[in-house]
């Protein structure tokens, strides 16, 4: 094990540039894929299914099939490669919300498709170069706060667009995302100048290499009863940050406060400085499976807030907004960890030569799926029920689940950790 008491000064010039660059790299992006979730586009359907779940759906089919594609892409993309790639991923994905605009319905739903997937491939990108430092976590919560915040303005500048300048629900997207493109596109020239982990960062966290197809698969089985648990938790979530992300404007609706565009950002400001702060703090946490461990405590620590806000809710204590801004940051806290910190820290616990880009990939292939399932099940089985309810019971039911089996999660990697040996992360032929 690394001499933790050596070395531990960190080069905070070179920490806060690259988490910068990455936060408005990954910001800007979300540009090009969440507008459209700030209209409503009542009264359309197709097939007998609301038009906005079909556009949810497209995007997140193109989402998903960009992470199983990811676990293979991600894994093994060398570094030279990554800004050129990232400019062909962004320009396809702005193309594809052009010609969103052009085609007529449905015949423009194949193009959320084509806007998902390279968008899918980007976190894994930005995550390939931050991964393997002992400032991870600090830049990881600047990484995944971006996201956070980036629905909420991207939300609120889409419905700016919409509602006051006038521009119908088909262009909207495309012109939001124009907005956004410039700045990306210098953000991307930015990522080059970011420096590789040194030397003392491997000492502690191990080397971050490629993966390949053989020890992608040695190190699933190395693990496989406690990711299975991990995984179920982050599929369990992501169905439920993305319900709340993609429909926010039919809940907002509902709860009387839909055409305050602002509010879409002010409801994710607290949850986006909280889990920065919360998370940054880990970087503080030297042991590598105690911070592990922590990671689990806050996962079971934010499934506890989403229920007690909730019901607070539900028993008129707090006002809609503090509840949406509630569960959101209690979902946060459990979603959060899933994109950096948990899988670093398992990576580092167990010395094992490898980079959790691709294990984050390979939860969010299995996650996406969940989110397609339960939005075909909110439209064909409980068309009576309203979004706000039907969230309420999603939070109960996830929340629940969570706490089981983070705790059994939990219990599988401690043991394993004591009967782990160094020889166990060798590739056996």
């Amino acid at each position: 094990m690394p001499n933790t008491s050596q070395n531990l000064s960190f080069d905070w010039k070179d920490t806060f540039y690259a988490g910068a660059v990455v936060f408005l790299v990954y910001t800007c992006a979300m540009g090009l894929r969440k507008p459209f979730t700030a209209a409503t586009y009542e009264g359309l359907t197709f097939l007998a299914i609301d038009y906005k779940i079909w556009l949810v759906l497209a995007q997140t089919a193109g989402y998903t099939l960009a992470k199983f594609y990811g676990i293979r892409f991600i894994g093994e993309l060398t570094h030279d490669r990554r800004e050129r790639v990232l400019i062909y991923l962004v320009s396809g994905a702005l193309l594809a919300l052009l010609l969103f605009a052009l085609l007529p319905p449905p015949f423009n739903l194949i193009l959320f498709v084509a806007n998902g997937f390279p968008l899918g491939v980007i976190y894994g990108i930005m995550l390939s170069y931050l991964e393997g430092r002992r400032t991870t976590e600090l830049l990881g919560a600047m990484l995944t706060t971006s996201f956070i915040i980036s629905v909420g303005l991207t939300q609120s500048v889409g419905r700016y667009i919409y509602t006051t300048w006038d521009v119908n629900h088909w262009w909207m997207p495309f012109i939001t995302g124009l907005l956004f493109f410039i700045p990306l596109l210098a953000g991307v020239a930015m990522l080059s100048k970011i420096r590789k982990p040194s030397e003392t960062d491997i000492a502690h966290r191990t080397e971050r290499v490629p993966m390949s197809r053989e020890a992608r698969r040695h190190f699933v089985r190395s693990f496989l009863p406690g990711l299975v648990l991990l995984l179920t938790v982050y599929l369990l979530f992501t169905t439920l940050r993305d319900y709340r992300s993609n429909f926010a404007a039919n809940i907002w609706e509902e709860l009387g406060l839909g055409n305050q565009s602002a509010i879409y950002t002010l409801s994710e400001i607290p949850a986006s400085l909280f889990v920065l702060v919360v998370m940054s703090l880990l970087i503080l946490l030297r042991d590598n499976l105690m911070a592990f461990m922590v990671n689990h405590g806050l996962i079971i620590l934010g499934c506890l807030v989403c229920l007690v806000s909730t019901s607070l809710y539900t028993h008129e204590q707090v006002t809609p907004f503090w509840w949406i801004t509630l569960t959101g940051m209690g979902l946060y806290m459990v979603y959060v960890p899933f994109n950096c910190m948990l899988f670093e820290r398992l990576i580092a616990s167990f010395r094992y030569a490898g980079n959790a880009a691709f294990l984050v990939y390979l939860a969010d292939s299995v996650a996406y799926i969940g989110s397609d399932a339960v939005l075909l099940f909110r439209n064909f089985a409980h068309v009576d029920i309203s979004w706000s309810d039907f969230f309420i019971r999603m939070v109960y039911i996830v929340s629940i689940s969570g706490i089981v089996l983070t705790l059994i999660s939990a219990l599988y990697f401690y043991r394993r950790h004591q009967n782990w040996k160094p020889a166990d992360s060798e590739i056996s032929s």
